[in-house]
């Protein structure tokens, strides 16, 4: 796909840039970050520009830029319900769940959604909470470092488990000294780069395509019309996505975080709504320009899973792809750090925490760094299991959303969920996933569709078989 000189080229401007970050985690690091609020929540005290820009640089990552584009390419207008699962949930996310979730963050300086459970469900639910957040963001973690190969790969040339492994050492030590500071700031940055850099490959490839009428007079001609109507595509596969990359909205610790780390719940509420807007119209972006490159490119047989290059290089000169491969860097990087530090968290917050004795804010800082080493070690295991970017995300997605959606929606909006309820559907609803994606998805059903279900029944029917103690009633009341 390039030449040699174009490989060392573009290897060194990767490297380049990834030192480019690392001194800027390392300066925030040494300036900014003193405590262990700064490094987990930002000093809650995030203003309206970078909250946007973070929130849509986590949400456009490199499963979305390099997964939705060769979903795109290879299925069709279909996949916009990758997109749409997300938009839906993310609506009534904005709408229901953001001034609850804020509000409980403030009163009890929230840092993780196990602060929530356990406030509601007892110390009985903080356990199962960790185990499903670090399994889904280690997972999503991992699908960055697989991203980030595939750049490796097409740039320097070396493997994709070689590139996986050097991605895994390059982002966990800059994740390490810069925290949720260094996160926010840098999506601030990256975000820009990739919503511009998107957005005007999209204008190029319609243009070069001959507009969407000639798209679609060629995909007729192929006999594949039908793959350019957003309805070819099964119901169960809308579910499978409605399910996990829909519901994980409701439960995405990196979204709670900067709630949380937002200067006030206004700016918090304009600044999500600005970015599922950005987010849906990026995502619309990018899974048009992976069916046009199919259909109107004419560049003949290439492997779809690298659609995003392939597509770069055929309508843009080597500057231009150099660009466009600077613009990927930033998606993906802006997403994995965002989801390291979700992951770390959890261990941080949720196991190191509760157990000390003398609650010592320096001695949490240290260990939040050590957590991301943890997280990061974890991520590449799964990156190494499952290299497949969004089989990925949906698998991490599944775990997460059939453990913790339903108690935690009952627990925000039913005063009769009960702590031993919500206790026992995040325990069941976590281990029959678990267990069914190990066990190959039997019968070819997907985790989610028994985990999620198990759970909600569970959840409900304990909860009423069970009386509410002083906490539930206590926290019933002081919901907001």
């Amino acid at each position: 796909m390039f030449s040699s000189q174009e490989q060392s080229i573009l290897g060194g401007i990767v490297i380049f840039y990834f030192l480019f970050l690392f001194a800027i985690s390392f300066y925030i690091n040494k300036k900014s970050i003193k405590t262990y609020d700064d490094y987990n929540v930002a000093g809650r005290s995030v203003s309206m520009f970078p909250l946007i820009l973070t929130f849509v640089g986590t949400a456009i990552g490199g499963s979305t830029l390099l997964g939705f584009m060769t979903n795109g390419y290879s299925f069709g207008m279909g996949q916009h319900w990758l997109n749409f699962s997300i938009f839906i949930t993310g609506v009534f996310m904005m709408f229901f769940f953001l001034k609850k979730i804020r509000a409980y963050g403030e009163k009890y300086d929230m840092v993780t959604i196990a602060d929530y459970t356990t406030l509601r469900f007892g110390e009985g639910a903080r356990f199962p909470t960790v185990i499903s957040i670090l399994i889904a963001y280690s997972a999503i973690t991992g699908m960055q470092f697989i991203a980030i190969a595939t750049i490796l790969n097409l740039t320097v040339g070396i493997s994709i488990t070689t590139g996986i492994i050097v991605s895994w050492i390059m982002l966990s030590l800059k994740t390490y000294y810069g925290g949720m500071k260094s996160v926010i700031w840098q999506d601030a940055f990256h975000g820009t780069i990739q919503t511009i850099g998107i957005f005007i490959l999209f204008v190029v490839v319609i243009i070069v395509s001959g507009g969407w009428s000639q798209i679609s007079e060629n995909a007729a001609a192929l006999g594949e019309g039908a793959n350019l109507s957003i309805f070819n595509i099964s119901t169960a596969e809308v579910l499978v996505y409605l399910l996990t990359i829909g519901g994980y909205q409701f439960v995405r610790q990196d979204l709670w975080q900067r709630f949380w780390a937002a200067k006030d719940v206004k700016t918090a509420s304009i600044g999500y709504w600005i970015s599922i807007i950005l987010a849906l119209v990026t995502g619309i972006f990018v899974i048009m320009i992976g069916v046009a490159g199919k259909y109107g490119l004419n560049m003949g047989e290439i492997n779809p899973t690298l659609a995003y290059y392939a597509i770069s290089e055929h309508v843009f000169n080597f500057p231009m792809v150099i660009v466009m491969i600077i613009a990927l860097l930033a998606t993906v990087i802006s997403t994995a750090d965002s989801f390291f530090m979700a992951g770390a968290s959890s261990i941080v917050n949720d196991v190191i925490r509760p157990r000390m004795k003398v609650q010592d804010d320096q001695k949490l800082l240290k260990y939040s760094r050590l957590s991301v080493i943890l997280v990061s070690f974890l991520s590449l295991v799964l990156a190494l299991y499952i290299p497949n970017l969004v089989d990925l995300w949906v698998t991490g997605t599944a775990m997460l959303v059939s453990a913790l959606v339903a108690p935690v929606t009952f627990g925000l909006f039913w005063k009769g969920a009960t702590k031993i309820g919500g206790t026992v559907g995040m325990w069941v609803g976590l281990f029959v996933a678990v267990g069914w994606q190990l066990a190959g998805h039997p019968f070819g059903i997907h985790p989610v569709f028994l985990g999620l279900p198990i759970s909600i029944i569970l959840t409900v029917v304990v909860s009423l078989m069970t009386k509410p103690n002083d906490l539930d009633n206590y926290t019933s009341k002081e919901a907001v």
